[in-house]
């Protein structure tokens, strides 16, 4: 059993624990890399399970994704996704702030895009995913926020990743101030655009 969808840490591990009993082989396996790495055949998969169990669903996983990683026992599948989703919106976040603070001020999106990707304030977000209506073809931002990784799931992850950082003492108050900017965006109805209108929240 290969689970690929994002979930919490302790779900994970009594679904493991519990397939193990009836001597079923079980992985987490969450994904990343949204709806263009899944047509396209990207995807990043992140395991959580034995070697012997990641080594026997390589293969599979390999015909659907280009970068797999084993993290580790059962449940580390999960929490790399929480901390990689949790980065995920911080950055965005950032993103979001940052050319909207331009934008105001008289610059255009798209030269301040790419005064930044050549500048240290460059990330994921700018390179492949910027919020901007018209800098970027083929991205959400694009068709109106359409498609790709709704505001409703990244708000989803955050919960499983504040959850975590519950359970282990960690200070995530990046992560925690994202979370709240996600839900105040969700509430003003939000919820099924893609999570790079967020930058709508600034405007």
């Amino acid at each position: 059993m290969i689970d690929c969808s994002t979930i919490d840490v302790n779900t994970a591990r009594e679904i493991a624990t519990a397939a193990q009993q009836r001597h079923i082989d079980f992985i987490d396996a969450p994904v990343s890399g949204g709806v263009g790495g899944a047509q396209a055949g990207t995807l990043t998969f992140i395991v959580g399970g034995t070697a012997e169990q990641y080594a026997t669903a390589l293969p599979v996983l390999q015909t659907m994704g280009k970068n797999i990683f084993h993290a580790g026992e059962h449940g580390a599948g999960q929490i790399a996704k929480a901390c990689n989703n949790m980065m995920l919106a911080i950055l965005m976040a950032g993103t979001c702030e940052a050319l909207s603070m331009g934008v105001k001020n008289g610059l255009d999106p798209a030269v301040l895009s790419d005064i930044m990707k050549q500048s240290s304030g460059n990330n994921w977000a700018l390179q492949v995913y910027n919020p901007v209506p018209g800098v970027m073809d083929n991205v959400p931002a694009s068709r109106d926020y359409q498609g790709g990784f709704q505001v409703d799931l990244m708000y989803k992850d955050l919960g499983l990743a504040m959850d975590l950082s519950q359970q282990s003492a960690s200070a995530t108050p990046m992560g925690s101030a994202a979370r709240a900017l996600f839900n105040l965006h969700k509430s003003q109805g939000n919820g099924g655009l893609d999570f790079s209108s967020l930058i709508r929240l600034y405007q």
